[in-house]
């Protein structure tokens, strides 16, 4: 067989074997793709310090670049295995049949999808080996151009088939039909002077398109507020099951909260503030009866991600959010339901798509980040940021530097700048909305031409000002001042 045909034989199996168990996935649920299933095996098997230069590098595309990466490595394994298999389908085979087993166990090891779900990377194994051996035969003869257009044309089919099928739960249909939502105790609008857009912080409230997202999930999980349901139990005296409807029927509440990652590096973008309705966990946990000894809230989300939150914290702060900004929580922030628990970074504490709610303890269960090396107790540091100028900019005339900085649950007390290495200054801080969000901050410095490096530091309202020392920012967030170095003309 000449080179190529063999080169192509490999890469139209492979390419079929994906389309096939994609397209059973979205039968028994994508999650059982076999391409999404190893792809999750991978982030759920990768250390902590690759995932932060994953973050620090990719930022939010680092799981379309993990995804494009993986299909460049199987594409190369489907054209070495054509090449080893110019005399006989033997190597082919072997490699279609050790791919095959990968997904099997990379879909058996996911804990968000049932017993059917190894029917997709069957599937995908049978096919991928079936067209090896079919186009293997068909390529020893002169026309075989034509089956080569038409496998490649029936698993093009079939993987956008699966796609389309796979995302045919109508999720903003039932985001729809909820509409707006209003609290029985809204939170007071942010007065004028919350934010200093004008110098170029960001907006006091934050969009949900412009809403940071974090997350381990490689597909989005699709579901209806009509079908969820959150289970409680563990060490409570009454479990209990709410449902939408159950939670909406309650008198709401919103609250003005910032929210933040703990992978954000210093002076980084993953930090946002939103209006979110809900309800207290605080609440539900005491109707259900926590039992003494219990010093953990242990939650699930449909996608199987799991979270360790302190519950002496939840009891007081905690919320099972349905709604942001006035609306039902978009599908990427955790649509029908999400926990939202200010102060806590939010790998211990945002699980979205949550699913279930475990009162337990810490030494009995360890959430998904835990057993990574990662911190059992997870407090937001006091930290600030420069956001105007960017760094290496040009300024003109007399400059202003904005910013913005955050303490939660502590509040923000002051915000120092300094230029060149010189005395700190206070700067101007935005009118006080909650100790519970961030505060913007303004100053203002004629300076002469030329190259200049201005810092910041935060203090919070209990008197302890944020660290210089820089260190690795996990487990336990980033720690240092942030500097800008830009020029006067």
């Amino acid at each position: 067989m000449k080179p190529a045909k063999a080169a192509l034989t490999g890469l139209l199996a492979v390419i079929a074997a994906l389309a096939a168990g994609h397209l059973v996935a979205a039968f028994v649920g994508l999650s059982a793709s076999p391409y999404l299933a190893v792809g999750n095996a991978a982030i759920d098997l990768t250390p902590s310090w690759l995932k932060d230069f994953a973050v620090a590098t990719f930022g939010t595309y680092d799981k379309l670049v993990l995804l494009t990466g993986m299909a460049l490595v199987l594409a190369g394994v489907g054209v070495a295995a054509g090449l080893l298999s110019r005399t006989s389908p033997t190597p082919g085979s072997v490699v279609a049949v050790a791919l095959g087993v990968v997904g099997i166990a990379a879909v058996l090891s996911r804990p968000d999808v049932g017993q059917l779900s190894v029917l997709a990377p069957v599937a995908s194994l049978a096919a991928g080996l079936y067209v090896f051996r079919y186009l293997h035969r068909e390529a020893q003869h002169d026309g075989a151009r034509r089956d080569f257009l038409v496998t490649a044309g029936l698993a093009a089919v079939a993987g956008v088939a699966g796609q389309l099928f796979g995302s045919r739960t109508d999720v903003e249909g039932s985001r729809q039909a909820i509409g707006e939502l209003k609290a029985a105790t809204p939170a007071p609008e942010p007065p004028p002077g919350a934010d200093f857009t004008g110098d170029g912080t960001p907006s006091f409230i934050t969009s949900g398109d412009d809403f940071y997202r974090i997350d381990t999930a490689l597909s989005v999980p699709r579901l209806r507020a009509e079908e969820w349901s959150l289970r409680v139990h563990g060490m409570v005296e009454r479990p209990t099951v709410l449902t939408f409807d159950d939670i909406r029927r309650r008198d709401l509440t919103e609250e003005v909260i910032t929210l933040a990652c703990v992978s954000n590096e210093v002076g980084g973008p993953y930090i946002s503030t939103a209006k979110f309705i809900g309800i207290p966990i605080g609440d539900v946990l005491r109707e259900a009866g926590v039992r003494a000894g219990a010093d953990q809230l242990f939650s699930t989300s449909d996608d199987g991600f799991t979270a360790g939150s302190p519950l002496d914290y939840v009891l007081e702060r905690g919320m099972i959010a349905i709604g942001m900004n006035g609306e039902p929580l978009p599908a990427e922030h955790g649509f029908p339901a999400r926990l939202v628990v200010p102060g806590l970074y939010g790998y211990v504490s945002a699980t979205k798509w949550v699913t279930d709610l475990n009162v337990t303890t810490f030494a009995e269960d360890q959430g998904y980040w835990i057993p990574r090396g990662w911190a059992t107790r997870a407090p937001i540091k006091t930290m600030s940021r420069i956001d105007r100028p960017r760094g290496l900019a040009k300024v003109r005339g007399r400059t202003v530097v904005a910013g913005t900085a955050w303490a939660q649950p502590k509040g923000v007390a002051k915000v120092e700048v300094r230029f060149d290495g010189g005395p700190w200054r206070e700067a101007v801080l935005a009118a006080d909305v909650s100790d519970s969000t961030w505060r913007m901050w303004r100053v203002e410095e004629d300076l002469r031409p030329g190259s200049h490096t201005v810092e910041c530091r935060a203090t919070d309202k209990s008197g302890y000002t944020q660290d210089q020392a820089r260190l690795d920012p996990v487990p336990d967030g980033a720690t240092g001042w942030h500097s800008v170095t830009f020029t006067v003309e």
